[in-house]
Protein backbone atom coordinates (compact mmCIF):
# COMPACT_ATOMS: atom_id res chain seq x y z
CA UNK A 1 0.00 0.00 0.00
CA UNK A 2 1.38 3.22 -0.85
CA UNK A 3 1.57 6.17 1.59
CA UNK A 4 2.36 9.77 0.99
CA UNK A 5 5.76 9.01 3.17
CA UNK A 6 6.71 7.09 0.45
CA UNK A 7 7.14 9.92 -1.77
CA UNK A 8 9.67 11.24 1.03
CA UNK A 9 11.57 7.51 0.75
CA UNK A 10 11.82 7.54 -2.39
CA UNK A 11 13.42 11.10 -2.80
CA UNK A 12 16.28 10.18 -0.27
CA UNK A 13 17.00 7.35 -2.53
CA UNK A 14 18.72 10.21 -4.58
CA UNK A 15 21.77 11.08 -3.94
CA UNK A 16 22.58 13.90 -6.37
CA UNK A 17 21.75 17.68 -6.99
CA UNK A 18 19.27 19.60 -4.20
CA UNK A 19 17.96 15.92 -3.12
CA UNK A 20 21.55 14.80 -2.02
CA UNK A 21 21.97 18.23 -0.41
CA UNK A 22 18.85 17.47 1.41
CA UNK A 23 20.39 13.80 2.38
CA UNK A 24 23.51 15.22 3.65
CA UNK A 25 21.99 17.81 5.88
CA UNK A 26 18.73 17.08 7.29
CA UNK A 27 18.62 14.69 10.12
CA UNK A 28 16.37 12.23 8.69
CA UNK A 29 16.98 8.46 9.04
CA UNK A 30 15.50 6.48 6.56
CA UNK A 31 15.35 3.39 8.56
CA UNK A 32 13.57 4.71 11.57
CA UNK A 33 11.26 6.59 9.21
CA UNK A 34 10.12 2.91 7.58
CA UNK A 35 9.81 1.47 11.02
CA UNK A 36 7.43 4.14 12.65
CA UNK A 37 5.48 3.96 8.93
CA UNK A 38 5.21 -0.54 10.23
CA UNK A 39 4.02 0.48 14.16
CA UNK A 40 1.20 3.29 12.67
CA UNK A 41 0.22 0.79 10.08
CA UNK A 42 -0.92 -1.77 12.96
CA UNK A 43 -2.69 0.93 15.00
CA UNK A 44 -4.96 2.38 11.74
CA UNK A 45 -7.14 1.60 9.28
CA UNK A 46 -6.62 4.13 6.20
CA UNK A 47 -9.06 4.73 3.21
CA UNK A 48 -7.77 2.73 0.35
CA UNK A 49 -8.12 3.28 -3.59
CA UNK A 50 -6.80 2.88 -6.53
CA UNK A 51 -5.18 4.97 -9.28
CA UNK A 52 -3.85 3.64 -12.92
CA UNK A 53 -0.47 5.97 -11.96
CA UNK A 54 0.53 3.11 -9.69
CA UNK A 55 0.13 -1.01 -9.84
CA UNK A 56 -0.50 -0.83 -6.13
CA UNK A 57 -3.42 -0.11 -3.70
CA UNK A 58 -2.87 3.88 -2.35
CA UNK A 59 -4.44 5.93 0.12
CA UNK A 60 -6.46 8.70 -0.01
CA UNK A 61 -3.81 10.81 1.14
CA UNK A 62 -1.46 10.30 -1.66
CA UNK A 63 -4.66 11.67 -4.10
CA UNK A 64 -4.22 14.74 -1.80
CA UNK A 65 -0.65 14.96 -2.12
CA UNK A 66 -0.73 14.59 -5.86
CA UNK A 67 -3.57 17.05 -6.67
CA UNK A 68 -1.28 19.42 -4.29
CA UNK A 69 1.65 18.72 -6.64
CA UNK A 70 -0.36 19.28 -9.84
CA UNK A 71 -1.57 23.01 -8.31
CA UNK A 72 2.65 24.05 -7.67
CA UNK A 73 3.28 22.39 -11.37
CA UNK A 74 0.64 24.59 -12.70
CA UNK A 75 1.27 27.60 -10.83
CA UNK A 76 5.12 27.35 -11.95
CA UNK A 77 3.41 26.96 -15.40
CA UNK A 78 5.81 23.64 -15.85
CA UNK A 79 4.61 20.99 -17.75
CA UNK A 80 5.87 17.54 -15.67
CA UNK A 81 5.65 17.57 -11.70
CA UNK A 82 8.90 16.96 -9.84
CA UNK A 83 10.29 16.06 -6.56
CA UNK A 84 10.29 19.66 -5.66
CA UNK A 85 6.47 20.05 -6.43
CA UNK A 86 6.20 16.85 -4.09
CA UNK A 87 8.19 17.50 -1.29
CA UNK A 88 6.62 21.18 -1.13
CA UNK A 89 2.98 19.02 -1.09
CA UNK A 90 3.62 16.90 1.33
CA UNK A 91 4.78 19.08 3.95
CA UNK A 92 2.00 21.98 2.93
CA UNK A 93 -0.91 19.19 3.16
CA UNK A 94 0.62 17.99 6.61
CA UNK A 95 2.07 14.62 5.70
CA UNK A 96 4.90 14.47 7.14
CA UNK A 97 3.99 15.74 10.81
CA UNK A 98 4.50 12.69 12.91
CA UNK A 99 7.74 11.62 10.77
CA UNK A 100 10.16 14.83 10.09
CA UNK A 101 10.58 17.36 12.57
CA UNK A 102 10.21 21.11 11.90
CA UNK A 103 13.43 22.30 11.16
CA UNK A 104 14.12 19.49 8.65
CA UNK A 105 10.76 20.65 6.92
CA UNK A 106 12.11 23.76 6.69
CA UNK A 107 15.26 22.72 5.39
CA UNK A 108 13.67 20.82 2.84
CA UNK A 109 11.70 23.68 1.65
CA UNK A 110 14.66 25.80 1.55
CA UNK A 111 16.80 23.17 -0.27
CA UNK A 112 14.75 20.94 -2.20
CA UNK A 113 11.65 22.91 -3.69
CA UNK A 114 13.17 26.33 -4.61
CA UNK A 115 15.18 27.31 -7.34
CA UNK A 116 18.44 26.84 -6.99
CA UNK A 117 22.14 28.47 -8.91
CA UNK A 118 23.71 25.66 -11.31
CA UNK A 119 26.99 25.47 -12.30
CA UNK A 120 28.06 23.24 -15.72
CA UNK A 121 31.67 22.67 -16.78
CA UNK A 122 32.69 23.74 -20.28
CA UNK A 123 36.15 23.08 -20.83
CA UNK A 124 35.45 20.01 -22.59
CA UNK A 125 31.85 20.75 -24.14
CA UNK A 126 30.59 19.07 -27.41
CA UNK A 127 28.06 20.06 -28.87
CA UNK A 128 24.43 18.04 -29.64
CA UNK A 129 24.01 16.25 -32.98
CA UNK A 130 20.15 16.52 -31.88
CA UNK A 131 19.50 20.25 -31.88
CA UNK A 132 16.59 22.20 -33.17
CA UNK A 133 16.74 23.97 -36.55
CA UNK A 134 14.79 26.33 -35.91
CA UNK A 135 17.18 28.84 -33.80
CA UNK A 136 18.69 31.35 -34.58
CA UNK A 137 20.62 34.49 -33.14
CA UNK A 138 19.18 37.58 -32.41
CA UNK A 139 19.45 40.80 -34.68
CA UNK A 140 18.26 44.53 -33.77
CA UNK A 141 15.25 44.16 -35.87
CA UNK A 142 14.16 41.46 -33.47
CA UNK A 143 14.30 43.96 -30.30
CA UNK A 144 10.11 44.74 -30.23
CA UNK A 145 9.08 41.71 -31.20
CA UNK A 146 11.41 39.76 -28.25
CA UNK A 147 10.41 42.55 -25.64
CA UNK A 148 6.82 42.24 -26.42
CA UNK A 149 7.37 38.35 -26.31
CA UNK A 150 8.38 37.81 -23.02
CA UNK A 151 6.51 40.35 -21.19
CA UNK A 152 3.09 38.68 -22.65
CA UNK A 153 4.74 35.13 -21.81
CA UNK A 154 6.69 35.45 -18.82
CA UNK A 155 7.61 38.51 -16.85
CA UNK A 156 7.98 42.30 -16.43
CA UNK A 157 11.59 41.51 -15.06
CA UNK A 158 12.84 39.87 -17.85
CA UNK A 159 11.54 42.01 -20.14
CA UNK A 160 13.77 44.66 -18.51
CA UNK A 161 16.99 42.36 -18.84
CA UNK A 162 16.28 41.73 -22.56
CA UNK A 163 16.07 45.63 -22.99
CA UNK A 164 19.30 46.24 -20.95
CA UNK A 165 20.85 43.27 -23.01
CA UNK A 166 19.86 45.36 -26.47
CA UNK A 167 22.02 48.28 -25.28
CA UNK A 168 24.87 45.61 -26.54
CA UNK A 169 26.27 45.98 -30.38
CA UNK A 170 25.75 42.10 -30.66
CA UNK A 171 23.20 40.83 -28.02
CA UNK A 172 23.85 37.48 -26.51
CA UNK A 173 20.96 35.76 -27.04
CA UNK A 174 19.09 33.05 -29.20
CA UNK A 175 15.60 32.64 -30.74
CA UNK A 176 14.02 29.84 -31.31
CA UNK A 177 10.42 29.64 -34.02
CA UNK A 178 7.99 26.98 -34.65
CA UNK A 179 7.14 25.92 -38.38
CA UNK A 180 5.09 28.42 -38.71
CA UNK A 181 7.82 31.42 -37.92
CA UNK A 182 6.10 32.49 -35.14
CA UNK A 183 8.45 32.80 -31.91
CA UNK A 184 7.81 30.37 -29.28
CA UNK A 185 11.37 30.55 -27.18
CA UNK A 186 14.27 32.65 -26.04
CA UNK A 187 17.75 32.49 -23.98
CA UNK A 188 20.47 34.68 -23.13
CA UNK A 189 23.97 34.79 -21.71
CA UNK A 190 26.00 37.38 -20.43
CA UNK A 191 22.67 39.29 -20.38
CA UNK A 192 21.37 39.73 -16.80
CA UNK A 193 22.78 42.80 -14.88
CA UNK A 194 25.97 42.78 -17.17
CA UNK A 195 27.19 38.86 -15.38
CA UNK A 196 30.09 36.82 -17.10
CA UNK A 197 29.48 33.31 -17.22
CA UNK A 198 25.98 33.50 -16.67
CA UNK A 199 23.03 31.79 -18.55
CA UNK A 200 19.61 33.04 -18.84
CA UNK A 201 16.94 33.52 -18.50
CA UNK A 202 15.77 31.46 -21.03
CA UNK A 203 11.81 30.56 -21.50
CA UNK A 204 9.46 28.45 -23.77
CA UNK A 205 5.95 29.27 -24.37
CA UNK A 206 4.23 26.44 -23.00
CA UNK A 207 2.67 24.87 -25.27
CA UNK A 208 5.67 24.42 -27.18
CA UNK A 209 7.74 22.44 -24.41
CA UNK A 210 8.81 19.02 -23.96
CA UNK A 211 10.22 19.52 -27.81
CA UNK A 212 13.37 19.91 -27.14
CA UNK A 213 13.56 23.74 -28.13
CA UNK A 214 14.89 24.35 -24.58
CA UNK A 215 17.41 21.61 -24.47
CA UNK A 216 18.42 23.22 -28.65
CA UNK A 217 18.18 27.15 -26.61
CA UNK A 218 20.52 25.93 -24.14
CA UNK A 219 23.20 24.55 -26.36
CA UNK A 220 23.50 26.89 -28.56
CA UNK A 221 24.29 29.59 -25.57
CA UNK A 222 26.59 26.89 -24.28
CA UNK A 223 28.30 26.54 -27.21
CA UNK A 224 29.35 30.08 -27.39
CA UNK A 225 29.95 30.24 -24.48
CA UNK A 226 32.77 27.68 -24.76
CA UNK A 227 33.77 29.45 -27.71
CA UNK A 228 34.77 32.66 -25.92
CA UNK A 229 36.67 30.62 -23.40
CA UNK A 230 34.46 30.41 -20.36
CA UNK A 231 35.49 27.80 -17.98
CA UNK A 232 32.08 27.06 -16.89
CA UNK A 233 28.77 28.64 -16.93
CA UNK A 234 26.44 29.73 -13.86
CA UNK A 235 22.60 28.95 -14.61
CA UNK A 236 21.18 31.42 -12.46
CA UNK A 237 17.80 30.37 -9.86
CA UNK A 238 16.88 26.97 -12.25
CA UNK A 239 13.47 26.15 -11.64
CA UNK A 240 13.88 22.63 -13.08
CA UNK A 241 16.66 21.12 -11.69
CA UNK A 242 16.21 17.68 -13.04
CA UNK A 243 16.30 19.60 -16.84
CA UNK A 244 19.65 21.18 -16.33
CA UNK A 245 21.12 17.65 -14.83
CA UNK A 246 20.31 15.87 -17.61
CA UNK A 247 20.60 18.26 -20.67
CA UNK A 248 24.04 19.39 -19.89
CA UNK A 249 25.32 17.74 -16.80
CA UNK A 250 24.82 20.82 -14.54
CA UNK A 251 24.68 20.57 -10.89
CA UNK A 252 23.38 22.57 -7.90
CA UNK A 253 25.81 24.45 -5.89
CA UNK A 254 25.54 24.19 -2.61
CA UNK A 255 23.96 26.75 0.00
CA UNK A 256 26.28 28.47 1.99
CA UNK A 257 23.86 30.10 4.33
CA UNK A 258 22.87 26.92 6.09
Amino acid sequence: MLQPIHFLLACLKEKEGAIGEIVLKCTINEASIRNLVNELDLKSDKNVTSHNLFNVPITNDVLTVLEQATCYMQNYNQVYINEGHLLKALIKTNMLEEFVSEEDKKMILKLGTTSRDMITHLHKYNFPDSISSNIRRVNRDDKNTLIHFVESHFSQEWSETIKSAFLSTTPSIYLAFDNRGDLVGFAGFDVYQNKKCYFGPMGVVKSNRVKGIGYSLLHHCLKDMHEIGYEYAIIGGAGPIEFYEKACHAVVIPATDI
